[in-house]
Parts: C-alpha cells; structure tokens; sequence
C-alpha cells in the first residue's frame, strides 16, 4: 500500500496518542501504532491494553489498502526533525517492510503484521448516553483529576466517577484524604448511567481536547466494560474501573454552623509560606479562629525549631475553633478554585471542613471541595 501525508500533520496525530505508547514487555506490540489504510482514511491507533486512541486522517494521494503495526517512537523522532514537507510511504505488507522519503531522505523501518494487534473494543450500539462541549468535559476533569487516589487496594479511587441523571452530571474524585465533587446542571444525559474512568485515560482525553482551537461536541457512552469517547475525528475507548465507588454524600457534613470567608490569593500565599516552616514529612497548617474579622495561620517543624504565625483579614461566624489541615491538600484545593473569595465551612475540629467558592461560578456549575482534618499536637 502507498501514501502520502504531510509530516507535521502526521507528527502532531502520532504525538496525540503517543501517551499510550509505553514500553509493555508482555505485548512488546503495543509499542507500535497500527497504521490503517482504508480508501482515502489512514486511521492511527495506540493502545496500552487498557486505553484505545484512534484518529482518521484523511488524505488525497493513496493506493491500495490494509494495515501494519509500525514503531511509533522511531517514526516520530525521525518527523520531529523533517521540514514540513510530504512524506511518501511505500509499505510492502507481505514483508512488512515500511520505506518512507521526505524529500531527499529515504528512510527504512520494519513493522509488524496487522493481526498480531489486540482487538479494538466496539460499542454495541450506536446510542450515546451524553453530549457535552468539550470545553465544559476538559474543565470537569481538571476539577476533579487532582483528588484521584493511587491505592491498589481501592481501586474505584484511582479514577473519576461520573453520575448520570435526569438533572445533570456529577463527577466526583476522592484519594479518602479530600474529595471534589463537580456538578453540571446545564449538561443533561440521554440515558442515565454511572461509572468510574481511570486517571490515565482522562489525561489522555484532556489532552487531546485541548488541542482543538475551537470548543467541539464530545458524544460518550459505557457498556458494561468501557466507556467510549468521540469527537471530530478522533475515538478514545478505555476500560472502566470495576468496583463500587463510595457513597460521596454520606460522608460530606450537611450542618456546618462555623463559616470562614476568606479572600483566596492571600490565603493560598499564606499557605505557601506557612509550608515552607512546616514538617516536610507532614506539612500541616494550624488555622485559629477566634474572632469576627481576623484568623491566625500556623505551622512548625519541632524537628528543626522553626515557625510561622501570620494573621488574614477575613470573615468568621461560629465558635472559636482551632482546625488542622494538610497544607499541601489545601494547596491543591485553593489552586483549583477560580474565584476571589473562597468560603470555608466547618462543624468541629474532627470533622471534615468543605470549600466552597464563593459566586462567579460558571452557569450551571456547582463545585464542592472536602478536606479532612489532622489531628493537632
């Protein structure tokens, strides 16, 4: 089969999916993309067994048809330092021998056959359970990605869980630590379903989204294994995370009497200085609270006797109350709020305190941060 493609078009699809290019020494095929030719389509695909990215290119100047598995990371290495330029391939499938030139450059590479590759996951209908603009699906992951966890003995936490309902989606991320709830009112599913995606593949779709210069619809759908996404030319289809997800609801306080409202940038510089004087084994925060108008924040390392006590203008109604924290889980929180000011909600020191932001949100939006305390010395 032959054909010719633009070497930065066909650069910037192989680094799309390159993600899932990664060294895997039971199915060492899987170190290759497999090219497919069908027509006037060259369809690249990349798998890590867990995660399919599939993209179609469309091209003018083909002969012939079929498909070979082709080292990937030596074909790009080799385009990154090519001009843009056409590059014309010749591919003898018998042989499985792969010749390509860009100008005056003739290069040789050997594949693998097509049938060697594992195959692709197919949705059994042609339903979808979701639409969604892909600027409003990127800042869904990005919400909620951060608070994912890493316990192989939990699986369901190494991922995002999606909610499906009449009334909107929910996607929720929790490590047991902090948990982000992200709610989208104005996004309504055709069907109602729930699941949970793990954190490499939502890197992945991330990713791609944010190539697109201009906002595209994504459609989505699950079966009982994967779940399936699709926009322009693109195909993303991974396994889905098998366990049941916690009950998020059941552990977030309904009744939070004591109520901080704090201005967010100065508070999350706070923050930053108060770790740098804080264990760098367990960074904690000590938030005091005692009046209308003004909190103290401390921290210290009895290790190496140092300190820090620095006191905010804020708003406080409740009890006085001191509260620890895990600095670096609030960081991540304050860094992933958007509005000035930022409400912090909290019952008693032992029990989980929630972040809200306050106003300015997105229409449709609605976001919930929980952290859970430390125990003070």
């Amino acid at each position: 089969m032959r054909f010719i493609i633009n070497s930065q078009l066909l650069l910037e699809n192989l680094q799309s999916i390159s993600s899932l290019l990664t060294e895997n020494k039971a199915l060492p095929i899987l170190e290759k993309c497999l090219f497919k030719l069908d027509n006037n389509k060259l369809t690249l695909v990349a798998s890590d067994s867990e995660s399919v990215a599939v993209v179609d290119i469309l091209l003018e100047e083909t002969t012939g048809e079929g498909a070979i598995a082709v080292p990937a990371r030596q074909l790009m290495d080799t385009v990154k330092t090519i001009a843009d330029l056409p590059l014309v391939f010749d591919i003898d499938l018998a042989s499985s021998a792969i010749d390509f030139s860009a100008g005056t450059g003739q290069f040789k590479l050997v594949g693998e056959p097509a049938e060697t590759y594992p195959e692709i996951p197919q949705m059994d209908s042609g339903d979808v359970s979701l639409k969604i603009q892909s600027d409003i699906l990127t800042r869904a992951i990005s919400k909620t990605i951060f608070a994912t966890g890493n316990d192989q003995l939990r699986p369901a936490m190494c991922g995002v869980f999606f909610e499906m309902k009449p009334d909107g989606v929910t996607f929720v991320a929790t490590d047991a630590h902090k948990l982000v709830r992200y709610r989208r009112s104005d996004v309504l599913p055709v069907k109602e379903r729930s699941f949970v995606v793990p954190k490499k593949a939502l890197m992945l779709l991330k990713n791609m989204l944010s190539l697109r210069k201009d906002p595209v619809e994504v459609n989505m759908d699950a079966n009982e294994k994967n779940v399936f996404f699709s926009f322009d030319n693109v195909h993303v289809s991974c396994r889905l995370i098998d366990g049941r997800y916690p009950n998020y609801e059941a552990v977030i306080p309904k009744d939070n009497p004591n109520k901080l409202t704090i201005e967010r940038a100065p508070f999350l510089g706070c923050i930053r200085r108060a770790c740098i004087f804080s264990s760098k084994a367990m960074p904690q925060i000590r938030l005091s609270l005692s009046g209308a108008t003004e909190m103290v924040v401390l921290a210290e390392d009895i290790d190496s006797s140092s300190a820090a006590k620095e006191r905010l203008a804020c708003q406080y109604e409740g009890e006085p109350m001191e509260i620890g924290f895990n600095a670096r889980y609030f960081l991540e929180m304050l860094n992933n709020v958007e509005t000035n000011d930022i409400c912090l909600e909290m019952s008693s020191p032992s029990r989980a305190g929630i972040i809200l932001p306050v106003s300015e949100n997105a229409d449709g939006e609605d976001l919930l941060m929980l952290v859970m305390p430390v125990m003070l010395n």
